[in-house]
């Protein structure tokens, strides 16, 4: 008999590989996230792409975030700031290749007003979200995991995907599929929480 956790993480782990992280749309595997990807993959990626504000005015989930010493972290306590979430994993390259610029993205908070948290989808591994932030110097950025894969499921199972809630908790939009979080298109979507 699975327990309620290995049933989750199953159910989870099957919706993520039907999502669009782990396929293109003709069908190829996606390129791992130490490959460059493949300049066929660009369209693809782009299509799935994705700005959706049917939720707008949604509550911020109820959830606590796990770090790799035990430490927990209550979404919760940003209430009373524009937050903006990002789930992750190791294994999707674009997510992987968007968190440069979620990392420079939290080292100008001051200046956006808007406290960024990359959340990693590797349930129960958090010593690898570990390691793929410290071999690719995202210093900025914390190894704060959704051990349970809440998250996940709450938004669709498809990677990456930003949500961004103002300072009432209050969904604004999410998106989904990688995105340049630096870029004056990005900064001005952003600038819709406060």
């Amino acid at each position: 008999m699975l327990s309620s956790r290995s049933l989750k993480c199953l159910v989870l782990t099957g919706a993520l590989l039907a999502a669009g992280c782990d396929r293109q749309s003709e069908g190829e595997s996606q390129p791992q996230a130490s490959q460059a990807p493949a300049e066929s993959a660009a369209p693809a990626q782009a299509a799935s792409k994705k700005l959706d504000r049917s939720h707008k005015g949604d509550p911020m989930p109820v959830i606590t975030l796990v770090d790799n010493t035990g430490e927990t972290l209550d979404l919760a306590s940003f209430r009373g700031k524009p937050l903006l979430i990002n789930l992750w994993a190791t294994w999707c390259a674009p997510c992987i290749e968007e968190m440069p610029t979620l990392n420079a993205l939290i080292a100008r908070e001051d200046e956006t007003g808007v406290a960024v948290l990359p959340i990693s989808q590797d349930m129960g591994q958090s010593d690898k979200a570990v390691e793929i932030l410290r071999r690719r110097k995202l210093d900025h950025i914390q190894p704060w995991v959704d051990d349970n894969g809440d998250l996940g499921f709450q938004y669709g199972g498809n990677l990456p995907v930003t949500v961004l809630f103002d300072s009432k908790g209050k969904e604004v939009w999410r998106y989904t599929g990688g995105n340049d979080w630096t870029s004056p298109e990005a900064l001005k979507l952003i600038a819709e929480a406060k």
